[in-house]
């Protein structure tokens, strides 16, 4: 794992950055590893949120395997690729998604020069996506699994990390990796699981007991349970024909699921 001298001379630890500051009302959606529905979850949440009033922008944090353009059947001209070459502003990069009723900043898939920004071009953008905000009621950042630097500095700007896991051992583990270094370098988020792709809420309780467990004994914390998503093989159906599943399959459980924790993280604030 790099947390390097560098990133942390920038952004001390036990300090509250200006960017989280002005970040109250960004929600980062994380997880320890790939595969566990993450993007799907946060298009849906975006989604979920507009519906409920919220005018609400996702942002593609993923900034090596973005796919939100692909998986919302967006054709975008200029995407966050244009705005690290500083030939475009934020602002001038966002597109709005008809099918869901929300702004999309797109991604740029398998740049590796995106995923190995320096630090301070990294906090630059964070500084220029926080002042963005203002203009929303909520702004989703999906970001790239893991915990490398680029997940890390974006996930601190936001008041609300989102940690998406399912029951399978290594994303669990990889969950409470992710939950630990960022308790650690950003003691003022608040870190929130959500269990995705549960066979059950009896079996979503279940999975999320686990992680509390790990994060009591060994962290000293109790990340609350922001709500569990039903497995539906729905979801599959609406990803493979690029439709938000709420349009779709609006009475779906899934669906269902998202938006009452959209509910949730609206009456928090």
């Amino acid at each position: 794992m790099e947390n390097t001298q560098e990133e942390l001379k920038i952004m001390p630890r036990g300090t509250t950055p200006r960017s989280l500051q002005k970040g109250r009302n960004l929600i980062a959606v994380a997880s320890g590893k790939g595969g566990v529905g993450k993007t799907w979850f946060s298009i849906t949440l975006a989604h979920a949120l507009s519906l409920l009033k919220q005018k609400t922008l996702l942002f593609d944090g993923d900034l090596g395997l973005a796919n939100i353009d692909i998986q919302l059947g967006l054709m975008v001209k200029d995407d966050l690729g244009s705005v690290i070459a500083q030939s475009k502003t934020l602002n001038q990069v966002i597109h709005h998604c008809d099918k869901g009723h929300f702004d999309v900043i797109a991604g740029r898939s398998g740049s590796a020069g995106l995923a190995s920004m320096p630090v301070g071009r990294l906090q630059i953008l964070g500084e220029d996506l926080c002042l963005l905000a203002s203009s929303y009621n909520k702004v989703i950042l999906d970001m790239g699994a893991g915990v490398e630097k680029p997940v890390r500095i974006l996930s601190g700007l936001a008041a609300q990390i989102i940690v998406v896991c399912t029951d399978e051992p290594t994303s669990l583990t990889d969950a409470y990796a992710f939950v630990k270094i960022m308790t650690l370098q950003y003691p003022k988020s608040r870190i929130g699981i959500v269990i995705n792709q549960a066979s059950s809420l009896r079996e979503g309780q279940r999975t999320y007991d686990t992680l509390l467990r790990a994060c009591t004994n060994f962290l000293k914390i109790n990340p609350p349970l922001l709500g569990i998503v039903r497995r539906d093989t729905r979801v599959r159906d609406a990803i493979r024909n690029q439709t938000p599943i709420i349009n779709r399959y609006p009475a779906s459980e899934a669906a269902e699921d998202v938006i009452a924790i959209a509910r949730k993280l609206i009456a928090n604030g």
